[in-house]
């Protein structure tokens, strides 16, 4: 399973060590437990269902920390299948300008009432649970970005296109 935690470490807010995440994960009785980069990103192995280990999560590292992070799970198998059917990719665009936002519900309602063609080059598709993103001029700049960033409804979290397919190559050494 991958966890993806909001905000952490993210512009000097939300400061959680990664060792600190991971002594909680163990703490938890979750196996195989490891971080990637600094910004919430956790792999581990566990019986427990998705929803089960989000809101554990949620509630020790709110206990046990200065933070309180909304956190997405994603099971190896939802990972993958986000990986395999990224729309952007599909159609050979550039990796390095791809994001996918994890969501808790249906990534669609991020997207309600919002006028995408005022954004262009910029572009949203709702997949699932995930919204997958085409930002060309970077993630730093996008207007997109941060008017999703800032719209009520579903907890979201963004990660590039490197990362996700990082933590799915992670969560693969995790299963095996």
């Amino acid at each position: 399973m991958v966890a993806l935690l909001r905000g952490i470490n993210v512009g000097g807010r939300g400061k959680l060590p990664m060792s600190d995440l991971r002594a909680i994960a163990t703490g938890l009785g979750y196996q195989d437990v490891a971080t990637y980069i600094q910004s919430g990103n956790l792999v581990l192995s566990t019986g427990d269902g998705a929803a089960k280990v989000a809101t554990d999560l949620a509630a020790v590292i709110a206990s046990a920390s200065d933070v309180s992070p909304a956190v997405v799970v994603r099971t190896r198998a939802q990972l993958a299948e986000v990986v395999a059917t990224n729309p952007f990719l599909a159609r050979g665009e550039d990796p390095d300008h791809v994001h996918v936002v994890f969501t808790d519900g249906p990534a669609k309602a991020a997207l309600a009432d919002l006028a995408l063609d005022r954004y262009e080059p910029e572009q949203a598709i709702a997949v699932g649970s995930e919204l997958h993103l085409f930002l060309p001029g970077g993630v730093g700049r996008s207007r997109l970005a941060a008017d999703l960033g800032r719209r009520k409804g579903a907890v979201g979290t963004q990660r590039g296109w490197r990362t996700v397919t990082k933590l799915l190559e992670l969560a693969d050494g995790a299963a095996g």
